[in-house]
């Protein structure tokens, strides 16, 4: 039987449950993070990938909508690592940790309700096709403006904006969708950050731009400078320019490194992945199974 971390010990994943009158089940009041592990078959060993950036991340969300968590940093570790062991997989996963109101109350608000954290553990394989490429949408829905919600913070709630995005993308047969921003510059995918490889550049919206400034994002920023010697551009980007790039890609916890070869009707280029996506990826995929040992720094073992 696996394990969740909820009301203070590990328990029965079934036994892991909220009440109907939750308050962030009835009105969104709850943050949370992505954290993927990945298995190496040749070491037998599970890393966790850049597991204290994620809770520092979850720290400041929580500030955020006035939720206190109770476990430290070095606590919170401990919590994630002791999960992942207990829960025993030799495969890739996803922890997911929630900081919540978990006061069984009707009324909103945040201050004077009741907190608590929890956590769980799933086996994560590919979120999307990241061999053959992705094809995606422009979404009807608009990226949730900066001004209704505070930046950098992973509410649950504002994640319907991403669920209709990636709702209406199911239904015209897309992989995923493009938000843009209120003002209609290129935001990000329906909960991924967008990058376009352009003239041996690399370009992405500006954190102005984004409500969540990823994790994966800033790791891929420093894998191509680092290990291609690219520069990456933070600007505004406009949706023809996602037409005319040379390679267009998402990434994320879930997307990793996403090809796009097709936006809607426009083909990337030759609509093959393209050689520095591919590049990326290798890259990417050698540090956080822990076969670069320069990169060693970002993983944290389980077993």
């Amino acid at each position: 039987m696996k394990t969740a971390f909820f009301k203070g010990k590990f328990v029965p994943f079934k036994q892991a449950k909220i009440g109907i009158m939750t308050h962030a089940f009835n009105y969104g009041t709850a943050v949370f993070e992505g954290i993927r592990g990945y298995w190496n078959k040749n070491k037998k060993q599970l890393y966790i990938l850049k597991m204290r950036e994620h809770f520092e991340r979850l720290e400041r969300s929580a500030i955020s909508l006035d939720i206190k968590i109770k476990y430290s940093l070095e606590e919170l570790d401990d919590i994630a690592v002791e999960l992942a062991r207990r829960n025993g997989y030799k495969e890739d996963i996803y922890i997911r940790p929630l900081a919540y109101k978990s006061e069984e109350k009707i009324g909103l608000g945040l201050t004077g309700i009741k907190d608590d954290f929890c956590a769980f553990v799933a086996p994560f394989g590919l979120y999307l096709d990241i061999s053959k490429g992705i094809r995606v949408c422009v979404s009807s829905w608009r990226r949730i403006p900066l001004e209704s919600l505070p930046l950098g913070a992973k509410i649950t709630g504002a994640y319907v904006n991403s669920s209709l995005a990636k709702a209406e993308a199911v239904e015209k047969k897309y992989d995923e969708a493009i938000l843009l921003a209120p003002k209609g510059t290129v935001a990000e995918g329906s909960g991924e950050n967008i990058f376009i490889v352009k003239g041996g550049k690399l370009i992405t919206p500006p954190l102005t731009e984004i409500i969540l400034p990823g994790i994966t994002r800033l790791t891929l920023i420093e894998l191509a400078e680092e290990e291609l010697g690219l520069e990456t551009i933070e600007r505004h980007v406009n949706l023809p320019e996602l037409y005319e790039a040379d390679e267009l890609f998402l990434c994320g916890t879930g997307a990793q490194i996403s090809p796009v070869v097709y936006v809607e009707k426009h083909k990337i280029a030759d609509g093959k992945v393209g050689k520095i996506t591919k590049k990326l990826q290798q890259i990417y995929f050698s540090a956080v199974k822990g076969e670069n040992l320069k990169y060693l720094s970002w993983l944290t073992p389980v077993y």
